[in-house]
Protein backbone atom coordinates (compact mmCIF):
# COMPACT_ATOMS: atom_id res chain seq x y z
CA UNK A 1 0.00 0.00 0.00
CA UNK A 2 3.30 2.19 0.47
CA UNK A 3 3.58 2.69 -3.24
CA UNK A 4 0.22 3.15 -4.35
CA UNK A 5 -0.71 5.93 -1.67
CA UNK A 6 0.35 9.60 -2.31
CA UNK A 7 1.77 12.22 -0.19
CA UNK A 8 0.06 15.41 -0.39
CA UNK A 9 2.95 17.25 -1.81
CA UNK A 10 2.76 14.52 -4.70
CA UNK A 11 -0.59 15.57 -5.58
CA UNK A 12 -0.55 17.54 -9.10
CA UNK A 13 2.79 17.64 -9.27
CA UNK A 14 3.64 15.89 -12.76
CA UNK A 15 0.82 18.50 -13.74
CA UNK A 16 1.94 21.67 -11.96
CA UNK A 17 3.80 23.31 -14.54
CA UNK A 18 2.63 21.22 -17.76
CA UNK A 19 2.86 22.91 -21.83
CA UNK A 20 -0.28 25.47 -20.41
CA UNK A 21 1.07 26.87 -17.45
CA UNK A 22 0.82 30.46 -18.06
CA UNK A 23 3.47 31.59 -16.13
CA UNK A 24 7.32 32.79 -16.59
CA UNK A 25 9.93 29.64 -17.53
CA UNK A 26 13.54 29.55 -17.06
CA UNK A 27 14.15 29.09 -20.76
CA UNK A 28 17.76 28.48 -20.07
CA UNK A 29 19.97 25.96 -22.43
CA UNK A 30 19.92 22.83 -21.10
CA UNK A 31 22.26 19.70 -21.76
CA UNK A 32 20.12 18.50 -24.15
CA UNK A 33 20.23 21.79 -26.11
CA UNK A 34 16.67 22.77 -25.57
CA UNK A 35 15.03 25.78 -23.11
CA UNK A 36 14.62 24.65 -19.57
CA UNK A 37 10.97 24.28 -18.95
CA UNK A 38 11.06 25.04 -14.88
CA UNK A 39 8.78 28.02 -13.70
CA UNK A 40 11.77 30.96 -13.15
CA UNK A 41 12.31 32.61 -9.92
CA UNK A 42 10.75 35.90 -9.74
CA UNK A 43 13.22 38.71 -10.45
CA UNK A 44 15.74 36.84 -11.59
CA UNK A 45 14.58 35.44 -14.83
CA UNK A 46 15.71 31.53 -14.18
CA UNK A 47 14.80 28.85 -12.30
CA UNK A 48 16.99 27.98 -9.06
CA UNK A 49 19.10 24.98 -11.10
CA UNK A 50 19.84 27.88 -13.54
CA UNK A 51 21.34 30.73 -11.00
CA UNK A 52 18.08 31.91 -9.96
CA UNK A 53 19.13 31.85 -6.36
CA UNK A 54 22.56 33.13 -6.82
CA UNK A 55 23.25 36.37 -5.26
CA UNK A 56 26.89 37.08 -6.99
CA UNK A 57 29.60 37.15 -5.01
CA UNK A 58 29.97 39.04 -1.33
CA UNK A 59 33.34 39.56 -0.67
CA UNK A 60 35.86 42.35 -2.69
CA UNK A 61 38.16 39.29 -2.77
CA UNK A 62 34.93 37.53 -4.39
CA UNK A 63 33.87 39.85 -6.73
CA UNK A 64 37.67 40.12 -8.09
CA UNK A 65 37.82 36.65 -8.66
CA UNK A 66 34.61 36.33 -10.91
CA UNK A 67 36.11 39.74 -12.71
CA UNK A 68 39.47 37.61 -13.53
CA UNK A 69 37.18 34.73 -14.88
CA UNK A 70 34.98 36.61 -16.72
CA UNK A 71 37.74 38.79 -18.85
CA UNK A 72 38.51 37.18 -21.78
CA UNK A 73 40.68 40.32 -23.09
CA UNK A 74 41.16 43.89 -22.13
CA UNK A 75 39.77 45.86 -24.68
CA UNK A 76 36.36 46.45 -22.71
CA UNK A 77 37.98 46.94 -19.21
CA UNK A 78 37.24 50.50 -17.49
CA UNK A 79 40.58 51.83 -17.91
CA UNK A 80 40.58 51.13 -21.59
CA UNK A 81 37.17 52.61 -22.17
CA UNK A 82 38.47 55.50 -20.04
CA UNK A 83 41.54 56.07 -22.68
CA UNK A 84 39.45 55.92 -25.75
CA UNK A 85 37.05 58.02 -24.12
CA UNK A 86 39.70 60.69 -23.73
CA UNK A 87 41.59 59.80 -27.10
CA UNK A 88 37.86 60.82 -29.32
CA UNK A 89 37.41 64.29 -26.68
CA UNK A 90 41.28 65.09 -27.86
CA UNK A 91 39.85 64.10 -31.64
CA UNK A 92 37.09 66.69 -31.57
CA UNK A 93 39.34 69.50 -30.06
CA UNK A 94 41.68 69.15 -32.97
CA UNK A 95 38.67 68.33 -35.32
CA UNK A 96 37.45 71.75 -34.44
CA UNK A 97 40.82 73.69 -34.58
CA UNK A 98 41.07 72.51 -37.93
CA UNK A 99 37.59 73.53 -38.98
CA UNK A 100 38.03 76.81 -37.63
CA UNK A 101 41.33 77.23 -39.37
CA UNK A 102 39.85 76.22 -42.39
CA UNK A 103 36.96 78.82 -42.13
CA UNK A 104 39.54 81.73 -41.53
CA UNK A 105 41.65 80.66 -44.39
CA UNK A 106 38.50 80.77 -46.73
CA UNK A 107 37.14 83.87 -45.74
CA UNK A 108 40.79 85.85 -45.65
CA UNK A 109 41.20 83.88 -49.26
CA UNK A 110 44.05 81.42 -49.12
CA UNK A 111 41.79 78.65 -49.76
CA UNK A 112 38.72 79.01 -52.44
CA UNK A 113 35.16 79.10 -51.56
CA UNK A 114 34.37 75.79 -52.43
CA UNK A 115 36.97 74.00 -50.40
CA UNK A 116 36.15 70.82 -48.40
CA UNK A 117 38.64 69.12 -46.32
Amino acid sequence: MKDKSLRLSDIGHATRFGPNWPGKRCLAKTRRVTECQRPAITGAGRCRLHGGRSTGPRTEEGRVRISAANTKHGRKTKERLAEAKARAQANREIWYALKTQIELAIRDGYLPKNYRP
